[in-house]
């Protein structure tokens, strides 16, 4: 189960870098993002804030992808951990997004961060890899 929820969160990281990607390049969609302060088009900073989104989202996808034993790209020793800090890190996000002023990031952003959560939830939880 953990593989097929592995390819899952990769799936929603991606499709969130397609998002982030689009709202650094100038996108109308702050209302989804950033704790939807800006309904429009980004500020700058905001923008810096969204292409650096991508990078991390790599890095949480690979770290996924190795927890679940479909990589072996980083150190067995980091894996583990690292899968844990990802769990805490969406909870919170789950929390920060649950709570925004904005209904438009609240209804989209919520529940594509709780699924998130459970695969990688699921994924850390499983074997160690060998």
């Amino acid at each position: 189960m953990a593989p097929i929820l592995a390819v899952a969160a990769c799936v929603l990281w991606a499709a969130l870098a397609v998002f982030q990607i689009a709202l650094a390049l100038g996108a109308p969609w702050g209302a989804f993002a950033w704790g939807g302060q800006h309904e429009g088009v980004l500020p700058g900073r905001l923008r810096v804030g969204s292409a650096v989104s991508v990078l991390l989202y790599a890095v949480f996808a690979l770290v996924t992808l190795d927890r679940a034993g479909l990589t072996d790209v980083l150190p067995a020793a980091v894996v583990a951990p690292a899968a844990w800090v990802l769990v805490a890190y969406l909870a919170l996000g789950v929390v920060m997004n649950a709570i925004s002023r904005s209904r438009a990031e609240r209804m989209t952003m919520t529940p594509t961060i709780l699924v998130l959560l459970v695969c990688t939830l699921v994924v850390a939880l499983g074997p160690a890899r060998a």
